[in-house]
């Protein structure tokens, strides 16, 4: 098989899936929800938010275990085909998420449902990555996949609002009474997952089955993973890390959730300017984690981690109080170029930190320090802003962890890289 039409395939993943997140959990539907859907704004973002975490933790809780059963059963595919198929058939039948309270329940399955199949789906993908690439490509095939992750829900949102949203009167008989056009971005989303995931499907190889049956996987699985955490106590700096890493990603994840709801409960936007919104947002964090691949390379991933995180501290704290829309937009893109430098930057210190012939088990870790608390940010979020009747206080508890995470990544040794590509003396 053709390797780079494979790592090609393999991108694309990230460009197909990429539309559910964007514009169902974030930018569209959420809002939706919130707004129209929900008895009221406020209440409704409390249990959207408490749902995304229930959905998170119930993925931190089977995600090791379900890894370890496809590990030792040799493929990935399947896996990744099942959980999407889920993710995707949950996705449409939020078509019938008419705005009506009486529905929230049902609704609000769906979502956890589709966030569930999404966000497990991506374990077996991310696994796949070392038989795609050869080491020597794999930071840039990963980035790649990044890079298109963004724009593909970039280019999602923006045909939503074009062929959807916008449109007076709205295309295909839809009825805007009944929020038709925006139920049917979920249609869309649907049926743009299931399309781009084809050429992941036919051209991406995976490995053989080893025949292992699926109870003897489980627990050769439980074994590896007592294994894992054994090792880790004998490495300071990468369990630190991962505590940091676990911490901070908890606020990123909770960001880009609650962007939407923020937008519209908070400043009053409606779906077409939550689109624009969307989609400026996207360009800004795709132009940043281009930009600061350079960055990493020059100052380390530690550096340039920290520096992400500083500036969203600073300018999170600005639009906490931001009480005007200008400025609210001019705050949110400025954030949003320092987010994808703090993805892309934390799986660089991951790999320079992994000690050698470790890296796998390492970076299974560390995907697990992404999921494992992932529940609790969206229910701080949640809960303080229904404590206190309004998202900005909500919004600082993202600032919270923020600074946590910041404050346990200072101390972390990052290994020097010598020129032969080989890790050095701590700095």
């Amino acid at each position: 098989m053709n390797p780079a039409r494979a790592q090609f395939a393999w991108c694309s993943l990230d460009w197909a899936n990429s539309a559910f997140p964007t514009v169902i959990i974030t930018f569209v539907f959420a809002a939706y929800f919130a707004k129209a859907v929900a008895a009221d704004a406020i209440a409704g973002t409390a249990v959207w938010s408490y749902t995304i975490s229930v959905s998170m933790a119930a993925v931190a809780l089977s995600g090791p275990l379900l890894g370890a059963i496809a590990d030792a059963g040799g493929r990935r595919k399947p896996w990744v085909l099942g959980f999407s198929l889920v993710c995707i058939a949950a996705t449409a039948l939020l078509w019938f998420a008419v705005p009506q309270s009486s529905i929230v329940i049902v609704v609000l399955a769906l979502v956890a449902i589709a966030n569930y199949g999404f966000e497990t789906s991506i374990i077996f993908y991310n696994a796949m990555l070392p038989d795609v690439a050869p080491p020597e490509r794999i930071g840039r095939i990963s980035g790649w996949g990044w890079a298109l992750g963004y724009c593909g829900g970039l280019v999602c949102l923006a045909l939503c609002l074009v062929l959807l949203v916008q449109p007076d009167p709205p295309l295909f008989g839809l009825d805007r009474a009944e929020a038709e056009p925006v139920r049917a971005t979920a249609l869309f989303v649907a049926g743009w997952y299931l399309i781009f995931l084809i050429p992941f499907l036919v051209l991406v190889p995976d490995r053989a089955a080893t025949g292992i049956g699926a109870s003897a996987a489980a627990r050769q699985g439980i074994k590896t993973l007592v294994s894992t955490v054994r090792h880790l106590r004998r490495y300071r700096q990468v369990g630190l890390y991962l505590l940091a890493h676990m911490i901070y990603t908890d606020g990123l994840n909770t960001l880009f959730g609650i962007g939407g709801i923020y937008a519209a409960v908070t400043f009053g936007m409606g779906f077409n300017e939550i689109l624009v919104f969307g989609i400026a947002l996207n360009v800004a964090a795709g132009a940043g984690a281009f930009a600061f691949g350079w960055v990493d390379d020059w100052i380390g991933p530690k550096r340039t981690l920290i520096i992400a995180l500083a500036a969203m501290i600073a300018i999170g704290a600005g639009l906490i109080v931001a009480a005007d829309v200008t400025w609210f937009w001019v705050l949110a893109l400025a954030l949003s170029l320092f987010f994808g430098p703090a993805q892309s930057a934390s799986r660089t210190l991951m790999a320079r930190l992994a000690p050698p012939k470790l890296e796998a088990e390492m970076f299974g870790l560390y995907a697990l320090s992404g999921k494992a608390t992932a529940f609790l940010g969206p229910a701080l979020f949640g809960w303080v802003t229904q404590l206190a009747g309004n998202q900005r206080a909500g919004l600082a508890t993202i600032l919270v962890l923020f600074i946590a995470g910041l404050g346990l990544l200072v101390p972390v040794r990052e290994p020097v890289i010598g020129a032969n590509g080989g890790s050095g003396a701590s700095a």
